[in-house]
């Protein structure tokens, strides 16, 4: 599995409520919460992002509120993937629950560049820079977490059948 985008970046502590504030929790359509996603943070992100766009930020992405809203926010906006120094544990979690693809990649978070072209290989953990030539190694995820990415997440995995068994 692969993708390959355009860089919208962030810094440190990008948190749940700045990915879709609070004000917005009263709805779980993924589409309005994808009308209101990084307004708070970025006023202009809705208006540029594009399918396949990949996110890149710093330590602590997705710290704050355990709520699913902010990573299926991300997804319904465009974003294909988020690449981060670190992620909040319960962020990492429910970004995986919704079929989000996030990497953890220090050296990868810090070195690529808002408005990169990248290319992500999402089963051998490689990152490309295409902008730049560069490529950096991160951990790839393991087979059964890659079968709930493909599926489109945790609930699809389970309705397809990919995790042992159909719901």
């Amino acid at each position: 599995m692969k993708s390959k985008g355009t860089v919208i970046k962030y810094g440190d502590n990008v948190d749940t409520d700045v990915i879709i504030p609070a004000r917005y929790l009263n709805t779980s359509d993924p589409k309005e919460l994808a009308a209101h996603c990084m307004e708070d943070l970025d006023s202009t992100f809705i208006s540029r992002v594009k399918q396949g766009d990949i996110m890149v930020a710093m330590q602590n992405f997705g710290c704050g509120s355990s709520r699913e809203h902010a990573p299926i926010a991300l997804k319904e906006s465009g974003i294909s993937c988020v690449i981060a120094a670190s992620f909040a544990r319960i962020f990492y979690r429910n970004a995986i629950n919704i079929g989000l693809p996030i990497i953890e990649c220090p050296e990868a978070a810090k070195d690529i560049a808002q408005g990169d072209q990248l290319e992500v290989d999402f089963d051998n953990g490689l990152i490309k820079n295409l902008t730049k030539g560069t490529e950096y190694q991160s951990q790839p995820f393991p087979a059964f977490i890659q079968s709930i990415i493909s599926a489109g997440g945790l609930i699809k995995a389970i309705e397809q059948g990919v995790l042992g068994g159909k719901a």
